[in-house]
């Protein structure tokens, strides 16, 4: 690849990253807009539905052929999807998007620190501490629940990398998390025909769900797989920090929440433990080295479904 062809990729890449961190946290902005309409498990359950239909047909999973080892971790990453979108969309319902984003982003970050076991890292997740600490300034007016679902979501997403990187291994692409979108899918069937029953899935507000559906799983991908094929890895987990800058974007021009400045201190805190703990230390790879197969991990890894 010549320079020019090189400078032109990483650009690319740069805009394409653009587009997934900008369409992410719009979505989870417009998903907290058809809650009050809809409730939070029913627009979970819209946003299911629209994953799996993009995914499985993209996909074409072998399901006949799919052994015990298979299903069995798909069966896990199912569920785990459930849980993790219905506490990150209560939470935004309760403490807004800004806020719930951040916090949620505590899982991936806190996998990536606590497992190379170092000293910076230990350093850096105590400083995430300190940064999570300002950022909600615990009191008797904060909304306890708001964080402690946030902190779930944070949970879901850790557990989400580890069972996926297990089921990465039994199924090779986009399989597994087709069949996981699959089985999220069937659990949320109930609340589905819930919606159907009680008239709510023709509510107007269903717009807002399967735009969040769109935003937050089906073009954040994409972007994501084809962003990382033109730019390093290390590059791509920083620029995934300014999820927390846009999600504070969306929350103010979609739902018209502010932020307080020690909100903001608190946000800047996070964003820069991840970059440092990208960063510092480690020797930039170059783009071209990423393989279709590193692309499709990293990118799912670091975007649930």
């Amino acid at each position: 690849m010549t320079e020019t062809h090189e400078t032109r990729a990483h650009a690319t890449g740069v805009a394409l990253m653009s587009v997934s961190v900008t369409c992410m946290p719009f979505g989870q902005a417009a998903a907290a807009r058809a809650v009050d309409a809809m409730s939070a498990p029913g627009v979970v359950a819209i946003r299911q539905l629209v994953t799996a239909l993009v995914l499985v047909p993209v996909a074409r999973p072998r399901l006949r052929s799919l052994t015990r080892q298979q299903l069995a971790p798909a069966v896990l990453l199912g569920v785990v999807f459930v849980a993790m979108n219905l506490c990150l969309l209560s939470s935004i319902h309760r403490i807004g998007v800004a806020l719930a984003v951040t916090l949620e982003f505590l899982g991936p970050l806190a996998v990536a620190l606590v497992s190379s076991g170092s000293r910076r890292d230990l350093a850096l997740a105590v400083t995430a501490g300190l940064g999570v600490y300002v950022l909600v300034l615990p009191g008797p007016s904060s909304d306890l629940l708001g964080v402690g679902l946030a902190l779930g979501a944070a949970g879901g997403w850790a557990t989400y990398i580890h069972v996926n990187r297990t089921l990465g291994e039994r199924l090779p692409g986009l399989e597994g998390t087709a069949v996981a979108s699959l089985v999220s899918t069937a659990i949320c069937l109930p609340l589905l025909a819930w919606l159907v029953v009680t008239g709510r899935a023709f509510h107007p507000e269903i717009g807002f769900a399967l735009v969040a559906g769109v935003l937050c799983s089906v073009v954040p991908y994409g972007a994501d797989l084809l962003a990382l094929r033109r730019v390093p890895r290390q590059v791509y987990s920083v620029f995934m920090s300014l999820n927390l800058v846009t999600a504070a974007v969306a929350g103010l021009v979609v739902l018209g929440q502010g932020l307080t400045a020690h909100e903001l201190v608190g946000i800047a805190v996070i964003v820069g433990v991840n970059a440092v703990s990208t960063l510092a230390g480690r020797r930039v790879e170059r783009p071209q080295r990423v393989t279709v197969s590193d692309a499709e991990s990293v990118a799912v890894e670091s975007l649930p479904a």
